[in-house]
C-alpha cells in the first residue's frame, strides 16, 4: 500500500474553534449574552462552578448564534473538501457544545461524523486525546488544531497539521518539523487597528472652543485640551471595541467591516474586553485631572454612545442625529476642559454641519448595500429604497450650516468680537465647497469611510481649513 493510499484509510480529526473557524464559541457566546443582559453574568458563575462542560452548554443555547454567524478559515474549508473528496473521513472533533458543533457539521457539509462536549464532559486536551485513541487507536488518525490544548493530541496522532498556532502550539510544530497549513496574510496590528486610532482625528474638534476663544497661547488651556484629547479619545475607542463584539454578526455579512480584528477573528474576545477595559481606565485617570464639568460631559458621551451602540444605531434617523450630537459633545467637552463660553451660534453650526456628515456616512452604507428595496439593511433602521432620501436630506444640512455661518457672521457678537468680521464671509463658500465635495465623492462610490476622518487626511479639505483659519486670523487682527 502507497502512502497516498494508507492516506485515504487514516481519518483527519479536525478542531473547531481557531482552527476551522477564527473564534472561540464559549467567548464569543459569553460576550453576546453578557452585552444582551449583563445581570446574565451571576448564571454564567453558576453554571462554570458546575463544570465548564455545562457552562459551553447553557450558552449555546442562549447565544443565538448559527452556523453561517462564524468566520471560516477558507485555507482551511479548501483543505477539507479535497480531502473529503479523494475519499478520506474527515471528523470534526471539538470542545464545543453539541449544538454549535452539528450546526457547524452540516453547514460546512464536509464531515462524515462528529465528536463534541456534552454538558456534563468537556472534550479537549487529553480528553480529547484518550477519546480518539479509544476510537482510532494511538497513531490511527491524523489532526488539525491550533492550540495549547491541542498539543497532546497532537502527541498521540500520526500526522499533526497546525493551524494559526498560539506560542505552544507554534513551539511544538517547530520541535516536531510538523505541517503549518498557511491561512493567508494574518496583521500582527490587530490591537492597534480594533482601537481605531485614526477615529482620533475627531477629537481635535475638543479644541475648538480654545482656537475660537483666542486662548491658543495659554499654556493651562493647551494642556487641558491635550489631556481631554487622550481622556476622549481612550473612551472612545473602548467604545469601539465593545461596538464591535455587539455588532459581529452583522459586521461578518458586511463587504468590508467582515475585516475588522474581532469580525475576522485576528484578535479574540477575551483580548478585545482587556484593551477595553485598559482604555476605560486610562480615560478615567486622565479625566481626574480635568475640571468637573468636563467629566460630567464625557459621562453623558459614554452614556449616549453606549446607547448609540446597543440601541440607537439601529433606529430610522434617531442614529444619525444622534451620531452629530456625538460630534458636537466634542466641542461641548472643550469648552468644559478649558472653562471658556460656548456659543449658541457654534452649536447651531455644529449640529448641522455634522448632521450632514453623519447622513453621508449612512449614504455610502446605504449605496454599498446591493439587498433589494423592500428589504431592510442588517443592523439598521433604512431600507434600500430610503438612498435618495438621505442624500437629499445630507445636502439640505450642509446648506442650512453654511447659513447658520452667515447669520452668525452678521451678529452682534461677531461684531465684538472681531474687528474685520467682513473677512469672514468666505467662510461661507469653503464651508459648502468642503460638504458639497464630500457628497459628490460618496454619489461617484469614491468615499470609504468616515467623513470626518476623510477631512482630517483629505489634502484638499486641510487645504480649505487653513484657508478658514487664516481668514479668522485676518478677521480677529486687532481684536480685544
Amino acid at each position: 500500500m502507497d502512502a497516498r493510499t494508507e492516506t485515504r484509510h487514516i481519518p483527519l480529526c479536525v478542531d473547531l474553534d481557531g482552527t476551522l473557524i477564527a473564534a472561540d464559541t464559549l467567548w464569543e457566546g459569553v460576550a453576546i449574552i453578557l452585552l444582551r443582559n449583563p445581570l446574565m453574568l451571576f448564571a454564567m458563575l453558576v453554571w462554570a462552578a458546575q463544570g465548564k462542560a455545562r457552562l459551553k452548554h447553557e450558552v449555546a443555547a442562549r447565544s443565538g448564534r448559527q452556523a453561517a454567524d462564524w468566520p471560516y478559515r477558507e485555507a482551511v474549508l479548501k483543505r477539507l473538501d479535497r480531502e473529503r473528496e479523494s475519499g478520506r473521513q474527515v471528523i470534526l472533533v471539538t470542545g464545543a457544545a453539541e449544538s454549535v458543533a452539528l450546526d457547524i457539521a452540516v453547514h460546512t457539509g464536509v464531515f462524515s461524523s462528529v465528536l463534541h462536549s456534552s454538558p456534563e464532559y468537556n472534550l479537549t486536551s487529553h480528553r480529547k486525546r484518550d477519546k480518539l485513541i479509544e476510537t482510532f487507536g494511538e497513531g490511527g488518525f491524523d489532526y488539525m488544531g491550533n492550540s495549547r490544548d491541542d498539543v497532546p493530541v497532537f502527541d498521540a496522532a500520526r500526522k499533526a497539521i497546525v493551524v494559526a498556532p498560539d506560542a505552544a502550539a507554534e513551539k511544538w510544530r517547530r520541535s516536531h518539523d510538523a505541517e503549518r497549513l498557511d491561512i493567508g496574510k494574518v496583521s500582527r496590528l490587530a490591537a492597534l487597528k480594533s482601537i481605531r486610532v485614526h477615529q482620533w482625528a475627531k477629537n481635535v474638534l475638543i479644541g475648538v472652543p480654545m482656537v475660537l476663544n483666542h486662548d491658543i497661547l495659554q499654556m493651562d488651556a493647551m494642556v487641558n485640551v491635550i489631556l481631554a484629547f487622550f481622556a476622549f479619545s481612550f473612551l472612545a475607542s473602548a467604545v469601539y471595541v465593545i461596538n464591535d463584539l455587539s455588532d459581529l454578526t452583522n459586521d461578518r455579512r458586511h463587504p468590508t467591516k467582515r475585516n475588522r480584528p474581532l469580525a475576522s477573528g485576528q484578535m479574540s474576545v477575551p483580548m478585545g474586553l482587556t484593551i477595553a477595559l485598559c482604555l476605560l481606565v486610562a480615560s478615567l485617570s486622565l479625566t481626574s485631572a480635568l475640571p468637573v464639568d468636563f467629566a460630567l460631559v464625557l459621562g453623558f458621551y459614554a452614556v449616549a454612545t453606549t446607547a448609540y451602540t446597543f440601541v440607537l444605531k439601529r433606529k430610522l434617523l434617531v442614529d444619525v442625529f444622534t451620531l452629530a450630537g456625538l460630534y458636537t459633545v466634542r466641542i461641548v467637552a472643550g469648552s468644559a476642559a478649558t472653562d471658556t463660553e460656548l456659543s449658541f451660534w457654534l452649536l447651531s453650526f455644529s449640529i448641522f454641519f455634522f448632521l450632514s456628515l453623519a447622513l453621508v456616512k449612512r449614504y455610502v452604507e446605504l449605496d454599498e448595500y446591493d439587498g433589494r428595496d423592500g428589504h431592510q439593511v442588517p443592523g439598521r433602521g433604512y431600507m434600500a429604497v430610503d438612498f435618495e432620501m438621505v442624500g437629499q436630506a445630507g445636502v439640505s444640512s450642509a446648506f442650512a450650516a453654511a447659513l447658520v455661518l452667515a447669520l452668525y457672521i452678521h451678529s452682534k457678537e461677531m461684531m465684538e468680537m472681531y474687528t474685520m468680521p467682513w473677512a469672514l464671509w468666505p467662510l461661507c463658500p469653503l464651508v459648502l465647497y468642503m460638504l458639497l465635495r464630500i457628497w459628490m465623492l460618496a454619489r461617484r462610490r469614491m468615499l470609504h469611510e468616515d467623513p470626518v476622518v476623510f477631512i482630517m487626511r483629505d489634502w484638499r479639505s486641510l487645504l480649505t481649513m487653513a484657508v478658514g483659519a487664516s481668514l479668522v486670523l485676518v478677521g480677529a487682527l486687532g481684536s480685544p
